[in-house]
């Protein structure tokens, strides 16, 4: 496992880390304790980062994590949890407001078991573009409430998440520098579309450290092929199937090339972020990280997606 800085917050995390996402049922239903000896073979395996959110699972994803944290002591791992985002009775919720911001804050900690977080996000920060106030509410409102948390020493640093980087650069571009320490970004560095590195130059340039999440393109880049809900379109999708057949006919699953293609390619990302339920996943997750990368598979498989490459989508 190799550990990488996120920016300048001093958090060395090793370059595969935890998103605890699977916890809350987010993708199928899962088995508590399953869940929880996953948390603990990540951690036990050198995975010392660990993300989730109150959304995932509706609160769920957090209750699980927090009985599993219980067990671990604190200082072996860090962990990262998010505001804005949430959801009860099936129905999605968002508050992006100070108050908001700051109660949830609290209430993540007492379903995690902790009495501190290391990085706490505004979450999916697209969504309050569309809300009343737009983006500058998450200037004005959110993050303000979080660097009062960061002064009080309740959390460690302060970053956003977003499935779209013009957001995150906004943000940064009207905020005071040191605001925003680091940002989590999705499906912009994976064997199909690695929009996020166009990014690099920025980020680095206030400081901001590069967290990436989900290298199998939220189950696109996989043998299964991506869920029902997926938004990617046909096309894509399709492109993504062959180039996983592709993989299979060649002995070398899909899964592990991605993982691979994510983790080791670009030290300027601190940790790509995966999620499963399942111990003996994470294993394999982390058996991938520690073998070398096949790049003419690599280059193969990109040009099987072919003109699908870099093709995006809306959040949801």
């Amino acid at each position: 496992m190799v550990y990488n800085e996120i920016g300048k917050t001093g958090l060395r995390v090793s370059n595969l880390s935890f998103g605890a996402s699977s916890l809350g049922g987010v993708f199928h239903s899962v088995r508590e304790d399953e869940g929880i000896r996953a948390v603990h073979t990540a951690v036990d395996n050198g995975i010392n980062f660990i993300d989730v959110s109150p959304y995932y699972g509706h609160y769920k994803a957090e209750t699980v994590l927090g009985k599993a944290l219980k067990e671990i002591p604190r200082d072996r791992y860090y962990l990262s949890t998010k505001v804005g985002r949430y959801g009860q009775n099936g129905v999605n919720t968002w508050d992006y407001s100070a108050q908001r911001a700051t109660e949830s804050v609290y209430e993540s900690m007492e379903r995690l078991n902790v009495d501190y977080i290391d990085l706490i996000n505004v979450h999916d920060i697209e969504f309050q573009a569309a809300l009343p106030g737009g983006l500058q509410k998450v200037v004005d409102e959110t993050l303000p409430a979080l660097v009062e948390l960061r002064r009080k020493g309740v959390v460690g640093h302060v970053g956003i998440t977003d499935l779209q980087p013009e957001n995150l650069k906004w943000v940064i571009e009207h905020v005071e520098e040191g605001t925003v320490e680091s940002i989590l970004n999705f499906c912009h560095y994976s064997l199909n579309d690695t929009l996020l590195a166009d990014y690099l130059g920025f980020f680095e340039q206030h400081g901001v450290g590069v967290i990436n999440a989900s290298p199998l393109s939220m189950g696109l880049l996989s043998q299964r092929g991506a869920p029902d809900w997926h938004p990617a379109s046909v096309d894509l999708r399709s492109a993504c199937a062959r180039a996983a057949a592709y993989c299979q006919e060649k002995g070398y699953p899909i899964e592990k090339l991605a993982v691979q293609f994510a983790t080791s390619l670009n030290p300027r990302i601190a940790t790509t972020l995966f999620s499963s339920a399942n111990p003996q996943n994470v294993l394999k997750n982390i058996s991938y990280v520690n073998e070398p990368i096949d790049m003419q598979l690599v280059q193969e498989v990109q040009q099987l997606i072919g003109d699908q490459m870099f093709v995006r989508w809306k959040n949801s």
